[in-house]
């Protein structure tokens, strides 16, 4: 398992490499209705998949399949119902990627 640190931005774009692959992840802040939205880019930023809304403890990939993707899935941690915005920054929310040889 991969635990990847959200910036404490409303927006924010960062790299992370999976599998000697590197991706960029979106994170943004919808203050409106007090969420995070998740995506996930290519090395040169085409979108494999975008705002995707952070549910916890629910895998965020599972409605796609592409074979851009990485080999597992990423996810929210936590025991709330709802993530809002200083929950990861407060530590009641982990992001994380956790590899598919960890989910079988």
């Amino acid at each position: 398992m991969i635990y990847i640190s959200v910036p404490d931005m409303n927006d924010s774009i960062s790299s992370i490499t999976i599998d000697d692959k590197e991706y960029k992840l979106r994170f943004t802040y919808n203050e409106i209705y007090n969420f995070w939205n998740f995506g996930l880019y290519n090395a040169e930023g085409k979108p494999l998949v975008s705002m995707v809304k952070i549910v916890p403890n629910f895998p965020l990939l599972y409605p796609y399949s592409y074979a851009e993707l990485p080999d597992g899935d990423f996810g929210c941690i936590s025991e709330l119902k709802n993530v809002g915005r200083n929950d990861f920054a407060n530590k009641l929310a982990e992001f994380v990627f956790i590899p598919r040889r960890d989910l079988e």
